[in-house]
């Protein structure tokens, strides 16, 4: 008898829902502070996940929820990264 593999779960920044890991974008501060999208997710360094959603977009914006979860500043230009990768 096979066992069921365990799906990793994942909390969205913005709309503060669980969901599958692979249904969420990753954000990702590495060692030296440098923040950037990582569509791997395997990238080493503290990470936060977004709904690939402008909902979601705009609360992790209007709450400073992904600068939180990050600790860090996240400047104008990697905002814009983010919108595009989640294509909204």
């Amino acid at each position: 008898m096979l066992k069921k593999r365990k799906i990793p779960q994942r909390m969205c920044v913005g709309c503060r829902q669980m969901k599958e890991k692979r249904a969420l974008i990753r954000i990702v501060r590495s060692a030296d502070g440098n923040v950037e999208v990582d569509l791997t997710g395997k990238k080493s360094g503290r990470g936060a996940y977004i709904c690939p959603e402008e909902a979601c977009y705009n609360q992790a914006i209007k709450g400073k929820k992904l600068q939180q979860a990050l600790e860090v500043d996240i400047t104008p230009d990697l905002w814009k990264k983010i919108q595009k990768t989640l294509k909204i």
